[in-house]
């Protein structure tokens, strides 16, 4: 079968994969269609230090094609979305709704794969960058069938992540206001989640004037091109004409023209230490600042301690705080009613053989999401 393997070095797309059968507690996935997440590409630059060989991709959908023994919520010919969260169901933290902090779901990659004889690491528990794919039960969710699975596919980390962020970590309430750094994949889904929240202000900051319309689409109800902010960097400046944190500083002060009082919520979906800093100096009283961006290994962020005293927070969220078998189900249904976008969230389409070119236009910004196809 077809497949993305990383060896270390560079991706490979193979097509003489093969995949072990579904053991006691887990299912056997075909998958239709996978998108390609930024988090898929920092494991090729190393931001994301991972073992391989590994069968790279964690965001999917698909068709059950078997199921081992113990299980009973799915079955086969049912259409899944894949979570990464092999949470085990027992253990203190699953035990209080809180999956993505279960031990087994964090860092314990297994070898269900092998090619010529080798065995290879699989993804964030899911490796959907391949024709088929051995997952645990509690990772496979059974959606409608009419939910076109190029869509659905971007439920399982993106709209997971960004959504999740907003109702369940944030819990953004009706009539706050949110401002939203980064308007990529997760900054679309964060920008909606805070639209189906009622949030009233819902600022999308980003350095790219060509990413507007879809912020504005997802819910953004001011957009700021930081490098266009007043003082920002000029058309045919360079970057020695200016101190690294100008921009930062630029739309920062945009934002506070909207919200001169600060926001009530501050979501940083880059992952740039500098940025932490603005999602943090964004803040009014009682605001609290999200960290979604994956920032290089051991980065360090800093911020003015005294800024916090007014009640001020900073908050991790891993995965959304998701808790997929509840969330993924409850998005469908958002989706059926016309209230949460999957199908604009896919700008290309690409089959598996051109992956290369689909993670090029992903790091050149040229798509919401680029989506693998096995047809």
């Amino acid at each position: 079968m077809r497949g993305v393997i990383f060896d270390g070095k560079q991706p490979l797309v193979a097509d003489d994969l093969e995949v072990r059968e579904p053991g006691p507690g887990e299912v056997l996935v075909s998958v239709a269609a996978a998108g390609l997440c930024h988090s898929d590409l920092s494991v090729l630059d190393g931001t994301i230090p991972y073992p391989v060989p590994v069968v790279l991709g964690h965001e999917g959908a698909g068709v059950v094609r078997a199921t081992g023994p113990g299980v009973g919520h799915v079955a086969p010919g049912d259409h899944v979305a894949l979570s990464t969260l092999a949470a085990c169901g027992v253990c203190g933290e699953c035990g209080r709704g809180r999956p993505t902090m279960c031990r087994e779901s964090i860092g314990r990659p297994t070898r269900p794969f092998t090619r010529r004889g080798e065995r290879l690491f699989h993804f964030a528990a899911s490796s959907v960058f391949a024709e088929r794919t051995v997952v645990r039960a509690v990772q496979a969710v059974k959606i409608p069938d009419g939910i076109p699975l190029t869509s659905a596919a971007v439920i399982g980390c993106g709209v997971l992540t960004g959504v999740g962020a907003v109702l369940n970590r944030a819990r953004v309430g009706p009539g706050e206001s949110v401002v939203v750094i980064g308007a990529g994949g997760v900054g679309l889904n964060v920008l909606q989640g805070a639209r189906i929240a009622g949030a009233s202000v819902i600022v999308a900051v980003d350095a790219d004037p060509h990413k507007e319309a879809a912020a504005r689409q997802f819910g953004a109800t001011h957009f700021i091109e930081a490098s266009a902010a007043p003082g920002g960097t000029a058309p045919g400046d360079s970057a020695a004409d200016r101190a690294p944190n100008d921009t930062a500083r630029d739309s920062t002060a945009a934002v506070r023209e909207i919200l001169p009082e600060g926001a009530d919520h501050a979501f940083e979906c880059v992952g740039n230490p500098r940025l932490v800093r603005q999602a943090v100096d964004l803040l009014g009283r009682h605001g609290q600042a999200v960290l979604l961006g994956v920032p290089p290994a051991g980065a360090e962020a800093s911020f003015r301690a005294d800024s916090l005293f007014l009640d001020k927070a900073i908050l991790g969220c891993r995965y959304g705080s998701s808790r997929p078998q509840r969330d993924i189900p409850l998005y469908a249904r958002l989706y059926q009613e016309g209230r949460l976008l999957l199908d604009e969230l896919v700008t290309h389409t690409y089959p598996v053989e051109d992956f290369t070119r689909a993670a090029e236009d992903t790091l050149n910004g040229h798509v919401c999401r680029a989506v693998l196809t096995f047809g």
